[in-house]
Order: structure tokens, then C-alpha cells, then sequence
């Protein structure tokens, strides 16, 4: 890993595309995200595949830049890529109370073994 970062951009002609020093293990972690590679003359082209939709596109791109991150790879994502973060008026997630999670007593009576 080299001090220039990885840029991923939406190109001129709207693909979305990553430049910069992209190692082996970069490479690999770019393909989990769902970006192609092809070789071309001045090394190799990265870039998401054509025509699965801007959401798609920025879904994929934000999470590639995000698994970059956290290998610890510097990381320039354009901020049309950036996946929205949900609205304020979406429900959020139920979340289990404490109450939920504390050790009930046994109801009277009853036995942890009943022996025969």
C-alpha cells in the first residue's frame, strides 16, 4: 500500500470506475464488490458492469469503499456515489429491550429436574 489513494468516479460516460494503485488483494476485494476487470494497454481498466442502475451502481461502489476502508487502504468515493442514508421517517429496526434479556425465576412450584 503506497500513499496515493484509490479513487472510485462515476466516468464521462456514467460508468463508475476506480483509478489510481490498485494492488493484488485491492483487486480481489473490488471483485467481491462486483467490479470487472479488463486489461487494456496501460495496465487494466476497473470499473462496475454497464447498465444495472445508478442504485445499484452506488450501492456497490460504497460498499467496495467501505471494505477498502477497513483494510485500511485510502479511499476517494465521488459523493454521487455515496448510497443515502435512510430518511428520518423510515421505522427503525425493533431492538430488544433489557427486560427481555434478564434471567426469568422458575414459576413456583415447578422443578429444574424432575426425577422419576
Amino acid at each position: 500500500m503506497n500513499g496515493e489513494p484509490i479513487r472510485i468516479i462515476r466516468g464521462r460516460g456514467g460508468q463508475v470506475e476506480v483509478e489510481g494503485a490498485v494492488d493484488a488483494f485491492a483487486a480481489s476485494v473490488l471483485a467481491r464488490a462486483g467490479f470487472d476487470t479488463y486489461p487494456t494497454l496501460r495496465g487494466v481498466w476497473i470499473r462496475l458492469p454497464f447498465d444495472l442502475g445508478r442504485t445499484w451502481e452506488n450501492e456497490h461502489a460504497s460498499w467496495a469503499a467501505e471494505m477498502l476502508t477497513a483494510a485500511r487502504y485510502h479511499v476517494d468515493l465521488d459523493q454521487d456515489l455515496r448510497v443515502a442514508p435512510p430518511s428520518a421517517s423510515a421505522p427503525s429496526a425493533q431492538r430488544r429491550t433489557k427486560a427481555a434479556m434478564t434471567v426469568q425465576c422458575a414459576p413456583p412450584g415447578a422443578s429444574r429436574r424432575q426425577r422419576r
